[in-house]
């Protein structure tokens, strides 16, 4: 298990960050393959933030909880995380499984944004749009009904996902009204 722990605005002991790993140590139990866990332990105030997020089995899974201490922060979050897996897993289980497809690694890369003199006047060049992240998704084929799973499993408005059935990228996105949409490209 690969574990970053980054304090903001607060020392960090090493009882803190072993309390962290060993809670940790509890949720890596579930899985089979190694995972990586992101914690974040922050104050605000008088609030202690304790957020994770982890990336295990080709799934990403992010926990936030607040309270006025930090070892509740930890203990609620890591609550938080294994009742997210065993729902998880519960559904993996009651699920048939489907049939192997190849596995297929896709990256996105920005093109680059040439800035352009402004002809009329002669001015230096406008600095065009930044991208400021840059993520790489390792996209597994599953189905809609999979994905609609996984968007809950994670605070995001929106899942990326290779479609089984089409072998298109696909879009899931959660609705205000408490249902999901789904962008398909069109050609």
């Amino acid at each position: 298990m690969r574990v970053t722990i980054t304090g903001r605005h607060m020392d960090m002991t090493d009882a803190l960050k072993a309390y962290v790993e060993n809670g940790l140590e509890k949720v890596r139990g579930h899985f089979d393959r190694v995972i990586d866990a992101s914690v974040v332990l922050s104050v605000e105030k008088h609030r202690h933030v304790a957020e994770i997020n982890l990336h295990a089995n080709g799934i990403r899974i992010h926990g936030k909880e607040s309270s006025p201490d930090m070892y509740a922060s930890v203990d609620a979050v890591l609550e938080k995380l294994d009742k997210q897996v065993r729902r998880f897993k519960d559904r993996i289980n009651r699920h048939q499984p489907r049939k192997s497809k190849e596995r297929r690694d896709y990256g996105h890369n920005v093109i680059e944004i040439i800035e352009r003199v402004n002809e009329d006047n002669g001015k230096p060049p406008v600095a065009g749009h930044r991208v400021t992240l840059r993520e790489k998704l390792s996209m597994k084929p599953m189905s809609v009904e999979e994905a609609s799973m996984q968007l809950e499993l994670v605070d995001d408005d929106f899942v990326v996902f290779l479609n089984a059935d089409s072998q298109q990228v696909n879009v899931i996105y959660a609705r205000d009204d408490g249902t999901y949409g789904l962008i398909e490209p069109q050609f």
